[in-house]
């Protein structure tokens, strides 16, 4: 059964400013730390603010219909651009700030961007570049004043004179500000984020007001969520999970947003903070759990014995605990002494100390991190979504957490399933269309008003979805047996040592991988054994890397034998790349999903020699740096066998 719930079609993110300005005026909406100290804005702050830099635009010709580019670090003044552009009808487009001037110029160009407020000077050198590629932009407001003295170009602005331009207008034209809010609608385009292209060109997702305000009360209703809660606000912009939770849910709670001083600061800030409700993608935990498992290896005998041990009792109970399941009395009492010993502790060198609630999605997250963090007293959920759905599909209720599905049905969404099991999702929190792709749009959202999410997945008895693979990724091996690679690779990225796997083994005989070390984990383990290295290339290669990369195939093997639908997915051989897979050469996305097809032609050699049984192969590809030069890489990379186990029959349930 579907739940329902009311969604305003006249309610727009410049009314819910509005009304929280009136509401909680004196209330936190906004935190930055800056030079170490935290600064702080009330709603009412944050209304003053908005309407400066609405005027500030509108006197610069920014009208309604009309295009903000958004690009920096998330800053409380870049979350004011979007909502500023919103009260004079138009649209903000947040961009990928660590995305190379190129990649930039496609954006801009298919958005139609001449406006754009971005962070600071790094941001604008950018879109000066930018203009061998597309000249459209014709405006450039920048927040931070630091190394823009001698810019003079006509299109550039600083952020503070275009806030006293708007003030002036605002004076000259009473009436003007409140008159462009009361002219929005529910129906209108609230913002335009680009799809992270793993298939192809980005295309623009074009959300309502109406619809991104019904994802944000599904949720802060759904896990009641208030007006007192913290969060943090640290992933890119251009990311829909932060729209969600930075802009939607706040502006539906009216909770404060705390936005760290750097991308290098994040866990310190987050510590000083204290969120209570947390939002990361499966990776961010991933590394969490490698920094803990790195300092416990470099801690003394009886720290590391004392955590092993109450991280088994942790593993045996501590997620019943969570829920509020039946525990016997001698697991509470060793949950109770390990809660004071170890899990405590752990969750504030974390900064998860204050976590009422955390999510995690983008991507599938490996029911062994899952388990981690919920057995230490994190409530972790996952969420299950995507930009065309504004992350909102499935939500997991408190006490009825599975670790391999990703929740029920959320309220208002209808959920089904295509005959080839692609989900289907039917929602008020559904994209309006692709900007300019009308053909592209046509293709996902079929005439009964359901949106293909190109992902497969399947229903338990409880009605819990479980999601398999993207539908494109599932394949089947030459016997039969279904191929996901997906989730191959999520078992392997538990182990601290492992940061990226690729897995294939779709219409082959045998399942064989690239794997990407986790330099610092992989680093910290071979200085304690006295291994020399010189960088990321060097380590990689080293046979003790081999052999403990091969270790951890290994115990996923065992894993995977015990799994009647996987058994035949088990992983027969492998190499450890010499690079990093990385979003500057096309590798991986902005939202580091890996782009599986690009790879399979780029590797192509790597993944003929692994098939062919040779024991190395020589490599040599084209490599992006930071500052767009190009250059060549090659190495010779040996390839290893790895241990494979018969099948283990289990017990029917």
């Amino acid at each position: 059964m579907v739940q329902t719930f009311e969604v305003a079609t006249t309610q727009t993110f410049p009314l819910r400013l509005l009304e929280h300005g009136k509401v909680r005026p004196g209330k936190p909406a906004f935190r930055e730390k800056h030079l170490g100290i935290w600064q702080s804005w009330s709603w009412a702050e944050v209304n003053d603010e908005v309407r400066a830099l609405a005027c500030g635009l509108a006197a610069l010709g920014f009208g309604r219909g009309m295009h903000l580019a958004i690009v920096g670090d998330n800053r409380p003044r870049l979350y004011w651009a979007m909502l500023a552009a919103q009260c004079l009808g138009g649209v903000p487009v947040p961009l990928y700030q660590d995305a190379p001037a190129a990649d930039m110029a496609y954006v801009l160009e298919n958005a139609d961007i001449a406006y754009a407020i971005v962070e600071d000077q790094e941001q604008v050198d950018k879109l000066q570049e930018v203009k061998q590629w597309y000249a459209g932009v014709r405006h450039v407001v920048f927040d931070d004043e630091r190394g823009m003295r001698h810019y003079h170009q006509r299109e550039l602005l600083s952020f503070a004179a275009l806030q006293q331009l708007g003030r002036a207008y605002d004076r000259e034209h009473p009436g003007f500000f409140d008159a462009a809010v009361a002219a929005g609608a529910g129906s209108d385009t609230a913002i335009i984020l680009y799809t992270s292209g793993t298939t192809g060109k980005p295309k623009g997702v074009c959300q309502s007001h109406a619809a991104l305000l019904a994802a944000g009360r599904g949720g802060v209703e759904f896990d009641r969520l208030g007006e007192d809660e913290d969060i943090l606000s640290y992933l890119p912009m251009a990311w829909v999970g932060d729209c969600l939770f930075s802009l939607a849910q706040a502006m539906v709670a009216g909770f404060t947003v705390n936005c760290p001083e750097s991308g290098d600061t994040v866990m310190i800030d987050m510590r000083e903070i204290g969120p209570t409700c947390y939002f990361a993608p499966p990776r961010v935990f991933e590394n969490m759990l490698t920094s803990v498992m790195i300092r416990m290896e470099d801690a003394g005998a009886l720290k590391r014995r004392m955590f092993r041990h109450f991280m088994a009792v942790a593993k045996r109970c501590g997620a019943d605990i969570l829920d509020g399941k039946a525990v016997p009395a001698r697991d509470r009492l060793a949950y109770g002494l390990g809660r004071l010993l170890v899990y405590g502790p752990l969750k504030n060198v974390l900064g998860l100390s204050r976590v009422r609630v955390a999510y995690t999605a983008g991507a599938a997250i490996g029911p062994d991190l899952f388990r981690f963090y919920r057995s230490i007293g994190v409530n972790l959920k996952q969420l299950y979504g995507s930009t065309e759905t504004c992350a909102y599909v499935c939500l997991q209720p408190d006490g009825n957490i599975k670790f391999d599905s990703v929740g029920l049905p959320a309220p208002g969404v209808e959920v089904k399933l295509a005959a080839n099991g692609e989900v289907l999702v039917k929602s008020p929190a559904t994209m309006s269309g692709y900007y300019k792709r009308p053909d592209a749009t046509a293709e996902v959202i079929d005439a009964d008003g359901y949106f293909h999410t190109g992902d497969a997945g399947l229903f338990d008895a409880q009605g819990h979805l479980k999601i398999i693979d993207r539908a494109a990724d599932v394949g089947r091996m030459n016997d039969g047996a279904i191929f996901a690679p997906n989730y191959i690779e999520n078992k392997l990225k538990f182990f601290p040592f492992v940061k990226e796997v690729v897995a294939f083994g779709h219409a082959r005989d045998q399942v064989c991988a690239f794997v990407n070390i986790d330099i610092e984990a992989v680093g910290n383990w071979s200085e304690r054994r006295g291994i020399a290295y010189a960088g990321y290339t060097d380590l990689a290669a080293h046979e003790q890397t081999y052999a403990l990369v091969r270790d951890c195939i290994e115990q996923v093997n065992l894993e995977l034998a015990g799994e009647a639908l996987m058994a035949g997915t088990q992983i027969h051989r492998f190499l450890v790349l010499h690079k990093e897979l990385d979003p500057d050469d096309d590798e991986l996305t902005r939202t580091r999903k890996v782009r599986r097809t690009f790879i399979a032609e780029k590797y192509a050699a790597l993944i003929d020699a692994l098939y062919q049984g040779k024991a190395s192969q020589f490599i040599e590809i084209q490599v992006k740096f930071e500052d767009g030069r190009v250059g060549v890489s090659s190495a010779d990379l040996k390839i290893w066998d790895s241990k494979t186990f018969p099948a283990i029959a289990t017990a029917a349930a």
